[in-house]
């Protein structure tokens, strides 16, 4: 699959996030796990240390503060390093069993938010995933 083709990659769950009634996203999927008391705490601790990566480089956009109802999508031309430090994120799912989807799309919907990383589009449930399969994961360190 050419990835360059598509502007926008997301990685999401099957579970529905109850603001937006879309796909939880990977950073949600992983705090549930931790709320939920299935992650050990080495494990635990090691997504908590990915978290603080990402809230130490990637803004935090303000409609995701005000919690509207929007979807956030890493920008494929710009993801590299990011997808690159998510993917211990990825391999505490697959450890624990969790399904994910890694989606990319040109339509995300209405933009609401950009920086060099990432969009925030307003939530559209039309968006449906086709192939539950990742058929690519990120870059390699």
């Amino acid at each position: 699959m050419d990835i360059m083709r598509y502007k926008y990659v997301r990685i999401q769950g099957k579970e529905l996030a109850r603001n937006t009634m879309f796909a939880k996203g990977v950073f949600s999927m992983c705090w549930q796990l931790i709320q939920n008391d299935v992650m050990i705490e080495e494990d635990a601790d090691l997504y908590r240390e990915i978290d603080s990566w990402f809230a130490e480089h990637l803004p935090y956009p303000p409609p995701c503060k005000n919690q509207e109802s929007v979807v956030c999508w890493f920008k494929t031309e710009n993801s590299d390093e990011m997808l690159k430090m998510i993917r211990p994120a990825l391999w505490l799912l697959e450890r624990y069993d969790h399904p994910y989807y890694i989606v990319f799309t040109n339509t995300p919907g209405e933009i609401v938010y950009e920086d060099k990383y990432q969009i925030a589009a307003k939530a559209d449930a039309r968006l449906i995933i086709e192939d539950p399969q990742p058929s690519w994961s990120p870059p390699e360190d």
